[in-house]
């Protein structure tokens, strides 16, 4: 409830600030100050990250090999029956002795419980959890209670349909090791970009978000979890009191409540781990609705403690605050054209035009990214790096603003259900992503 009325108070002012602008300014210079406001943030990081990089050239870390923590890999499986053994076949080559691995079934209907206990008889050294079906629901549940019968002094997580290289672990642990550092993330990357249209937006989409997270790194803001291929002290997550069950976005809810706590979440985009796209639209949707619902309700939830903590840095306010311009965006969006609609419509003074034109400034804003991310990260050509950049910012326009103002008038005017949205795998063309 508390969330809620934070959100209405937004909307409200936010409506209000609209309604000012509409009959004494121009709001779309007032739009045009919001881009200007994110594409200068975004400048900022890159200022940032180059000079990091210069940085490390004339001192690089030094690396401490003896640092070889104990490690619980943790692997959640709903439903996930044909794709779980090869993912262990998979993440039992890394190249480090010093690990357990915990399967976990999760209250699954097909043959997942049966394939996790065949693969604990071939692999005596890897324990398992069979969860019974009454059990609570959710990924942070199933993580909890994973979290009992291990012994690691650090958690890596991945999900079901997960892939890595041998040198996974040791890449990852030198930024760990600091003892201000509460976790690590790795790229994430799509094994099967090349299956369809959708697939493919889904990789650059995740080479943007490299971009950005590389940024926030280099700038020390607020790195966030992905879920797939996180690397927890057990520490930290003791200290925030494991994760929450009443979340649909673990990671994000977890990354938020780290911050408050003090702290700090590297990237890592050095070492990836690759994952399965979604292929089709309609499981994409809500796939993408679970995000942006999780993501807006975790700032909601923690709105009083990100304001008055006193563990979190400056920094890691002011980039919380530049992200959170992500959600506001859309909705000022369709607002401001709604108000322009309107006053058209009573034939009223308008800026119609001007306002659509702000869709072109949005547009630039996010292709200019994409040109950046899929050039550096991706490695396209420059005419099919521009080909990709146009069709992916429409693919993300497209779902994103949509789905965005969806949310937030769901979160005014409907309860809170915790609706995960389960993502299939096991169903692209490419099974075995090359690891090159």
């Amino acid at each position: 409830m508390r969330g809620r009325l934070v959100l209405l108070s937004i909307i409200l002012g936010l409506w209000a600030l609209l309604f000012v602008f509409q009959n004494f300014f121009n709001t779309f210079w007032a739009s045009v100050a919001l881009v200007v406001a994110m594409s200068t943030y975004c400048i900022y990081m890159y200022v940032a990250f180059k000079h990091q990089v210069r940085k490390l050239r004339k001192h690089p870390p030094v690396i401490n090999h003896d640092y070889k923590p104990f490690i619980t890999i943790m692997i959640p499986a709903h439903n996930e029956g044909i794709v779980i053994k090869n993912t262990v076949e998979n993440i039992t080559t890394v190249d480090y002795d010093n690990y357990e691995l915990i399967l976990i079934d999760d209250r699954s209907e097909d043959n997942t419980a049966e394939v996790i206990k065949q693969i604990a008889e071939e692999h005596p050294n890897i324990k398992y959890l069979i969860r019974e079906k009454d059990a609570f629901p959710g990924k942070s549940a199933v993580l909890n209670d994973a979290l009992k019968m291990a012994k690691g002094e650090a958690i890596l997580v991945f999900d079901a349909d997960a892939r890595i290289k041998p040198d996974f672990i040791k890449n990852l642990l030198p930024k760990l090791e600091p003892e201000d550092v509460g976790a690590v993330q790795a790229r994430k990357v799509i094994s099967n970009r090349n299956d369809n249209f959708l697939t493919r937006c889904q990789d650059n989409e995740m080479a943007l978000d490299t971009h950005f997270q590389i940024g926030r790194d280099a700038v020390k803001g607020a790195v966030e979890l992905r879920g797939n291929g996180e690397l927890i002290k057990r520490k930290a997550l003791e200290d925030i009191g494991g994760w929450n069950n009443y979340t649909i976005t673990d990671d994000l809810d977890m990354s938020t409540r780290m911050q408050i706590k003090g702290w700090d979440i590297r990237f890592c985009p050095e070492v990836s781990v690759y994952e399965e796209g979604v292929m089709k639209i309609v499981p994409l949707i809500r796939q993408r609705r679970r995000w942006i619902e999780g993501s807006i309700r975790r700032y909601l939830e923690n709105f009083w403690a990100v304001l008055f903590s006193k563990d979190m840095s400056l920094r890691v306010s002011l980039d919380m605050t530049a992200y959170i311009c992500e959600f506001i965006l859309p909705f000022w969006f369709f607002s401001e054209i709604g108000f322009q609609i309107f006053r058209y419509i009573k034939y009223d003074e308008n800026q119609v035009l001007s306002s659509l034109a702000l869709s072109v400034l949005i547009f630039f804003f996010f292709w200019t990214g994409l040109l950046y991310s899929l050039r550096k990260y991706n490695y396209l050509k420059p005419m099919e790096n521009l080909r990709q950049s146009f069709e992916t910012c429409v693919y993300l326009l497209v779902l994103w603003f949509p789905i965005v103002t969806f949310i937030v008038f769901k979160i005014i005017f409907t309860k809170k259900t915790m609706d995960w949205g389960k993502t299939q795998h096991g169903t692209a063309k490419e099974q075995e992503p090359a690891l090159v």
